[in-house]
């Protein structure tokens, strides 16, 4: 399969670039689909691929428009980030059905990727919910399909709570979401109920909440991903 340079889907994130690295698609044992935090870019997802060191996965990075999947919050209403977020899992599907076609099936398949990144890719796992060979949330939580009812919690940052309602199973899919205790973008309550939500479709969910105050991928959310890259 010969990889695009460029995005597909629709919205604002469609016609971006799209990184590449290890070799190609269709000599790689598994494809990580790789997402980039707001202000970063591909190659930031780039150094951990090369940081895991292993030769024979293939890595897609795409590229947010203006360096940014959705301009507010993930905590935010789900109005105030459109259409950055619709457009951003657009991007996510159409790349996923491209390698579905070339013959890269969900279970060799990792979607990974770092906050804002990181919600995403969380978000698309559960609203595709296919059978992937691991997902890794590095700070990053779900950002749900609606807007609930209530008041701005102290414990979502001053927000207030998202509905969870997806269809679909995601039975024996591993997940990692990894976060600071102290995250300044990313609450712990957040990240609990996401796990929950995910456990509850049937995904083998392990949560590492990482001690003090922070907002960066540390050595055992690394550890993760290479085990679960190397048991595959």
């Amino acid at each position: 399969m010969m990889v695009a340079s460029r995005t597909a889907g629709s919205g604002p994130h469609a016609g971006q670039r799209l990184a590449s690295a290890g070799p190609s698609v269709g000599h790689a044992r598994l494809v990580m689909v790789m997402l980039h935090g707001r202000g970063a870019g591909p190659e930031d997802m780039l150094g951990l691929h090369d940081h895991l060191a292993l030769p024979d996965v293939a890595a897609l990075a795409p590229a947010a428009a203006g360096n940014s999947w959705w301009p507010d919050s993930f905590l935010a209403p789900l109005g105030a980030n459109e259409p950055g977020l619709s457009s951003g899992l657009s991007v996510i599907t159409a790349l996923l059905d491209d390698l579905e076609r070339a013959g890269i099936v969900p279970e060799r398949t990792v979607l990974a990727g770092f906050s804002q990144g990181a919600c995403l890719a969380l978000e698309a796992t559960a609203r595709l919910a296919r059978p992937f060979r691991a997902v890794a949330a590095l700070s990053g939580g779900l950002v749900g399909t609606g807007d609930a009812d209530g008041p701005p919690r102290p414990d979502l940052y001053g927000r207030s709570d998202k509905r969870f309602d997806y269809n679909g199973s995601l039975a024996d899919v591993p997940v990692l979401i990894g976060c600071h205790e102290r995250d300044p973008h990313i609450p712990i309550a957040r990240v609990r109920r996401s796990a929950e939500v995910l456990a509850g479709m049937g995904a083998m969910v392990d949560t590492l909440v990482i001690p003090g105050a922070g907002h960066g991928v540390v050595a055992e959310e690394a550890a993760w991903l290479r085990g679960q890259l190397n048991a595959a």
